[in-house]
């Protein structure tokens, strides 16, 4: 499953400092063949001690790790909406990933140039926000448009987009993002559709450092989501970021593992086993048989699937159950 953060933020904020760091701890592109080989796209181990332990148990060949993609996207000026610096491409950037990672500085460095002349993180996080905010709005306004004619001979499916996307609109208008609305299920089909950049869940990243931890405390406190405060020189705060990104995305992992190897596999929370083998093999989907499923603490409890089948630990899921965080699996097609 191929799903990717965007890390943006203004310049000199320490976007590039922070995707080199992550990329250092990048993995082996070949084990991933669904990844564009891109200077800027990182493709990053999920941190997982689960998956070293089944490994040891199993005592496998390879180790393969989940992944975060991670995607390094040009710094934002204000204005961006209306085409500023590399307004369109920036914005271009952000529709193409699954979640913003916003970056913003706590620290001060005379050296280091703040493009507003000041260091101020909350008030980056709403220039920032604002540009998506413009962008948003233009693209509802449009939609909008398009549906009158629609909506004025009574087509029903027309008029219920109208609903959502007004409501949409009007939080937008009131300078909000979109993912603060509260939308029914119907609704969010229609607006999903739309591709709107502040529908995009969004992790806040606080740059910081050890001079700046305090500042960067009294901003944590008013941050409007979910955040990590990282440090990029020294590689500080990179593993939560990564586990964090992960759970942005509604990831979870689950695990096969033998011989040959262990793999942390991922899909979307509340997946079906048949939904969750496709992270496997498309095939899966149809061909599914029968599952095979154990929480990987037992196994490893254990010490092998033979004393878990004796103890009546593995237990056979069909084509309903839902998948959990943690889960070793083996798949019967």
């Amino acid at each position: 499953m191929s799903l990717s953060i965007g890390i943006v933020g203004l310049p000199n904020v320490g976007k590039s400092t922070l995707f080199n760091a992550l990329t250092k701890k990048s993995v082996p592109a070949e084990n991933y063949p669904f990844c564009t080989i891109d200077p800027s796209v990182g493709i990053v181990p999920v941190p997982d001690d689960r998956l070293e332990r089944l490994s040891k148990m199993s005592n496998s060949a390879k180790t393969v790790p989940a992944v975060v993609e991670f995607v390094d996207i040009a710094g934002l000026v204000k204005g961006a909406a209306e085409g500023e610096g590399l307004g369109n491409k920036f914005l271009q950037n952000i529709r193409e990933v699954d979640a913003i990672a916003e970056m913003v500085r706590t620290f001060k460095d005379d050296d280091v140039i703040h493009v507003a002349g000041k260091v101020d993180p909350l008030s980056d996080i709403e220039v920032i926000n604002l540009e998506l905010v413009l962008a948003d709005s233009e693209t509802v306004t449009k939609r909008l448009s398009n549906l009158q004619k629609d909506v004025k001979r009574g087509d029903k499916a027309a008029v219920a987009e109208e609903e959502a996307l007004k409501k949409v609109d009007e939080a937008l208008k009131q300078g909000k993002l979109a993912n603060t609305v509260e939308l029914t299920e119907e609704e969010k089909k229609f607006v999903k559709g739309m591709h709107l950049l502040t529908m995009k869940p969004i992790l806040y990243i606080l740059n910081t450092s050890e001079a700046a931890e305090n500042v960067a405390d009294d901003v944590a406190a008013r941050i409007p989501g979910a955040h990590v405060k990282i440090d990029p020189v020294f590689g500080t705060g990179l593993d939560s970021l990564i586990t964090e990104s992960y759970k942005l995305l509604n990831l979870i992992t689950f695990f096969t593992t033998g011989e040959d190897e262990s793999r942390a596999w991922t899909t979307k929370k509340d997946s079906t086993a048949p939904i969750a083998g496709t992270a496997i093999h498309n095939d899966f989907k149809d061909k599914f048989i029968r599952a095979e499923v154990i929480e990987q603490d037992k196994l490893l409890e254990a010490g092998s699937y033979a004393v878990a089948r004796e103890k009546g630990w593995v237990r056979t899921e069909g084509r309903g159950y839902v998948v959990k965080d943690g889960d070793v699996i083996e798949f019967k097609v």
